[in-house]
């Protein structure tokens, strides 16, 4: 169950580094109007954050994992 939990972090973590990079990009396009670029990512960027666990779920998730221990 521990390394289930590792790899759950590492996973969030990469999602998260993805998402500051698209950021990053975004806010480039925008500031050289670059309409269609910036549109383009802000749906990459939607598509990415739907796929981070909800607030809620990881705090179950973490409370299971105390009773498993």
């Amino acid at each position: 169950m521990i390394s289930h939990d590792y790899n759950a972090i590492d996973v969030e973590e990469k999602l998260l580094r993805q998402i500051e990079i698209k950021e990053n990009q975004l806010k480039i396009a925008q500031e050289s109007n670059m309409v269609y670029v910036a549109e383009a990512i802000e749906s990459e960027l939607l598509k990415l954050r739907s796929q981070l666990p909800e607030p809620q779920e990881q705090e179950l998730q973490a409370l299971m994992s105390l009773l498993d221990d």
